[in-house]
């Protein structure tokens, strides 16, 4: 039979609309149109009635959920030192380096054949997922093709991204890698332990464990792995840095965007903060000023922008670098961010939130992340001081617990 014929091709799509209307009114009648429709598009793909009515089984209405959370990416729309703060902190550290230890045989033979430093992706792990807790929040996981189809349906910015990734997520259903009922993610249909988008999986997945099953979700071994093959395929450069702290020389915030040898930036007055010098002086790097020209330098090399392969925020591969510095031993930035007057540093947060357990007013991680618990109990401690509350953390709150 020919798939692609107009008549046959009208004639499933017809069948397929019958079928997948719900007994009960619609939800949204729009959307099961278009799921109704793109039937053809991914029929094309090789997706057949049966892959494509399991997909959907169920669907009637788009996921809220996911257009609130399209609309907001602290990657982009966060201060870098906030994002960063709840990232690469004391927490994320100290569970990070327990996690190399438990999980330390197969972190070696991953990075033997890889070529890729464990450190890094033991960071990654902590940025996509808190090293695999996000995936025990019912709240945060998704039916994939659910949430592409709305993008697909509701986010213009999105769309074209949307429909590649649902045909990708189809094409794993029907290739037998994951059931419909495991198919969960993000509410951009990123996956598992490490947040793999569909046509991610599709190209880098492995089976790292050997029971024949390229699983992302349940198997450590096999999440990692497709981790370190991603970074490996997009040429991470073994045994070299990401990129290096630098203190900037007084007018060397005009060379920002520009790419130098590091022999090269260092006769212009870039220095490490420690004092230490480069390492390989005919390496390449690219300054960037991510804090603007009165915070502290980073000359990125080329590992950098393989990790912006994973994720396109200059942020999100900063975080992983730092993160995976501090997970080696090498210690932290040394400089301070330009932070308003009057907010806290990491280390200010985590007093913070120890002085307000202690005090009983809050019960929950001491993590450096001020969710609504933080919020509350910042609230109910600022009412009770008599300061104007607004469940926000700053230096003034810290003082007067203090004192």
């Amino acid at each position: 039979m020919n798939r692609h014929h107009p008549s046959l091709l009208g004639a499933i799509v017809l069948t397929i609309a019958t079928s997948m209307m719900p007994v009960q009114a619609q939800a949204d009648a729009g959307f099961q149109k278009w799921i109704n429709g793109f039937y053809s598009t991914a029929a094309k793909s090789g997706i057949t009635e049966r892959t494509y009515r399991q997909a959907f089984a169920g669907v009637t209405a788009p996921d809220e959920f996911v257009l609130e959370k399209a609309a907001y990416q602290p990657e982009f729309k966060s201060q870098i030192w906030d994002y960063l703060d709840s990232r690469v902190n004391p927490y994320t550290v100290k569970v990070g380096q327990e996690m190399i230890a438990k999980h330390g045989r197969t972190l070696a033979a991953l990075e033997k054949h890889f070529g890729v430093d464990k450190h890094i992706i033991v960071a990654i792990w902590s940025m996509e997922s808190n090293y695999g807790a996000a995936l025990e929040r019912p709240d945060r996981l998704h039916n994939v093709p659910r949430s592409l189809a709305t993008l697909a349906y509701a986010d213009k910015k999105r769309a074209k991204y949307a429909r590649t990734q649902l045909i990708a997520a189809l094409k794993m259903l029907q290739n037998g890698d994951v059931s419909n009922k495991n198919l969960m993610g993000s509410w951009a249909g990123a996956m598992g332990h490490t947040q793999f988008i569909p046509s991610s999986y599709l190209l880098y997945g492995v089976d790292a464990d050997g029971n024949g099953e390229k699983d992302i979700w349940h198997s450590i071994p096999d999440a990692l792995a497709t981790a370190s093959n991603l970074l490996a395929k997009n040429n991470w450069q073994t045994g070299k840095t990401w990129g290096y702290e630098t203190v900037v020389p007084n007018g060397g915030s005009t060379y920002a965007g520009q790419t130098k040898t590091l022999a090269q930036w260092q006769a212009l007055g870039f220095v490490r903060p420690t004092g230490k010098g480069f390492k390989n002086g005919a390496e390449r790097a690219e300054l960037k000023l991510l804090g603007g020209a009165n915070g502290p330098g980073f000359l990125m090399t080329k590992n950098f922008f393989v990790l912006k392969r994973y994720n396109a925020a200059d942020s999100y591969a900063l975080g992983v670098g730092l993160l995976a510095d501090e997970l080696a031993g090498y210690g932290g930035m040394k400089q301070s961010w330009p932070r308003p007057q009057g907010t806290l540093d990491i280390k200010e947060k985590f007093e913070l939130q120890t002085r307000m357990q202690a005090l009983g007013y809050y019960d929950g991680k001491i993590d450096g992340n001020f969710g609504s618990g933080s919020k509350a109990a910042i609230s109910a401690i600022q009412g009770r001081l008599g300061m104007s509350v607004d469940g926000q953390p700053s230096r003034p709150l810290l003082d007067a617990l203090r004192n």
